[in-house]
């Protein structure tokens, strides 16, 4: 069995685009770890936090309680600030993740991969899916950090397929939830000014998630501070939710091009 350490930028990016991958692989009887780069700051603020809870503090139990979720056995903090969405002046904030220095930041990285003798490391694509600054540094610091590594660990990158969200797009349509009614074009800019995730025909994975798809609903009910965005999520009925989202996409650094429908985690 594998240690697979899962590389998110904030609490509740996990729940959203690997929890279902996550809770096969411990089901499966891999050692799941998730790492977070920022607490989260910049998120949401719920209207009932307790007297004197501040929100990462919330954001940390909610990151908690999915791990309880997916099986995750170990979460792990670097410990930045959350960067905001692009052009946004916390960009530039003292501590912040988007500005951090890429060696010091992937150091911390690479003393976790050490400490679990990580066999796998997944991050995202080149862009962070949408563009946002700290998913695009989740990159270059995953990718760094391996090679920093005391030994190199196999490299995923989580993504979005661009083709499939287009279904996914008509899907939001036909259920009301348009352009105009706080839907999304995904061939759109989205953050960085690059549309939504990865062509199809640039993945290297496709893995079913439809056992676990339950799990990737409860994971992301465990973030519900981050009421527009897990709201939107939870609002989908199941039966849309399972075709919508019953899937969670890879690429895989250097692999020869074609998607594969199966499991990335056997491989050598």
């Amino acid at each position: 069995m594998s240690t697979i350490v899962f590389f998110h930028a904030h609490p509740d990016d996990e729940a959203s685009q690997t929890s279902g991958t996550m809770t096969l692989a411990s089901r499966r009887g891999h050692r799941v770890v998730v790492v977070y780069g920022t607490n989260g700051e910049h998120g949401e603020s719920p209207d009932d936090l307790a007297e004197g809870e501040s929100l990462v503090a919330r954001r940390r139990a909610e990151a908690a309680a999915s791990a309880q979720v997916t099986g995750a056995a170990r979460v792990a903090w670097l410990g930045y600030s959350d960067s905001g969405m692009t052009g946004w002046e916390q960009n530039a904030s003292e501590g912040n993740f988007h500005t951090a220095d890429l060696d010091e930041a992937a150091g911390r990285l690479a003393a976790i991969l050490d400490e679990e003798d990580a066999d796998v490391l997944v991050g995202y694509d080149w862009h962070g899916g949408y563009g946002h600054p700290d998913h695009v540094k989740v990159h270059h610091v995953a990718h760094r950090a391996a090679e920093l590594a005391a030994r190199r660990p196999r490299m995923l990158e989580a993504t979005m397929n661009r083709d499939h969200m287009r279904g996914l797009f008509a899907l939001a349509v036909e259920l009301g939830m348009g352009p105009d009614d706080g839907g999304f074009d995904v061939d759109g800019p989205a953050d960085d000014g690059n549309p939504f995730g990865t062509p199809e025909n640039e993945l290297h994975w496709a893995v079913d998630i439809s056992e676990a798809i339950d799990a990737k609903r409860e994971a992301l009910a465990c973030h519900r501070s981050q009421t527009t965005d897990i709201g939107m999520f939870l609002a989908i009925p199941l039966e849309h939710f399972r075709t919508g989202f019953g899937r969670e996409f890879f690429i895989e650094p250097g692999r020869a091009p074609g998607m594969v429908a199966g499991w990335p985690f056997d491989q050598e």
